[in-house]
């Protein structure tokens, strides 16, 4: 794309203050503007996924929520509108949220890749808006596959302006057990679509979002390979979390993957008492807890020490 102009170097290195102890990289809204966007058939379809009931949470109380646990949010979006033609939550919303409460919250934007130019100059407006990112893009519901040429330019942009991209990954709640799932396309939330992304453009930094099911492995050989790429464990109560992904965790990729709850599907009362039961020693505890976030983020503790260094042994080559 001409003309770009890389603006990296222009966003400031945001603060975070020192009493906050963990970030959850990975959290949706529950208000009234959400709950206008969602849809009776999809609100019972990942309340079935979840086992929890969705229900409408006004801003204020899930802000005081995170910061009585001295913690911050990552707040994300979603859309799939010209496939499903239903309204999304505005970007300039979740700005607005955030502004209201920048000492709990950090907050992405949304695109539709299909959307071309329109969805390009959106990237520039979320980064406009002070927001960290593009995403909860859902290639399975959106029904584009991430490594496509055609939306080259999407995360070229993206990459130009500093913004990290977060996909879901694997299995999707939206459309579970319905009539064809609602429309939802699994196969395009394959993590192994998202190796080509991150080779294709090495300074975007990328989450793969969930562990991914059924699709743990690829999800874990992309994080690990690919210097870019983190991984959340969001969606997945940690008790849930499967062998492989918690020896992964443990040692191969301690540094590259974050805490998320997926709030509201998952209490953070539930996410925080489960993860603390995995054998995990307390270092890595801290990088998934905080440290990896701030790097991920290019975040800056006030007094506080990188918490990443991984260990040297165990690592691929």
């Amino acid at each position: 794309m001409t003309g770009t102009v890389d603006r990296r170097a222009a966003r400031p290195r945001r603060t975070v203050p020192r009493s906050v102890r963990a970030i959850d990289a990975h959290v949706h809204l529950a208000d009234e503007t959400w709950a206008a966007t969602m849809g009776d058939d999809r609100a019972r379809s990942i309340a079935r996924a979840f086992g929890r009931e969705q229900v409408v949470v006004p801003v204020h109380e899930m802000a005081a929520e995170y910061r009585d646990r001295g913690m911050m949010a990552v707040i994300v979006n979603a859309t799939d509108t010209t496939v499903t033609g239903r309204p999304s939550v505005p970007n300039d919303h979740i700005a607005e949220v955030v502004a209201g409460d920048p000492d709990v919250f950090f907050g992405m934007g949304v695109i539709d890749p299909w959307q071309g130019k329109l969805a390009e100059r959106e990237i520039d407006h979320i980064s406009e808006l002070g927001l960290i990112g593009v995403g909860e893009l859902n290639p399975a519901r959106q029904h584009f596959a991430p490594n496509d040429e055609r939306f080259h330019p999407l995360w070229r942009r993206a990459s130009d302006l500093g913004l990290v991209v977060l996909f879901h990954g694997g299995y999707a709640a939206a459309g579970s057990n319905t009539p064809g799932g609602g429309g939802v396309k699994l196969r395009f939330a394959r993590p192994i679509l998202l190796d080509d992304v991150a080779a294709d453009f090495p300074s975007l930094r990328i989450v793969c979002a969930h562990p991914s099911w059924p699709w743990e492995s690829e999800a874990l050989a992309v994080t690990m390979h690919k210097r870019n790429v983190f991984l959340d464990l969001s969606g997945v109560a940690p008790r849930y979390l499967s062998d492989e992904v918690r020896r992964y965790v443990r040692r191969r990729i301690s540094d590259k993957v974050l805490f998320g709850s997926d709030w509201p599907s998952l209490s953070v009362e539930r996410w925080l008492r489960e993860f603390e039961d995995l054998d995990l020693d307390e270092e890595v505890r801290r990088r998934v807890l905080l440290g990896n976030a701030l790097h991920l983020f290019q975040l800056e503790q006030e007094d506080s020490t990188d918490e990443r260094s991984a260990p040297a042994e165990d690592r691929g080559s």
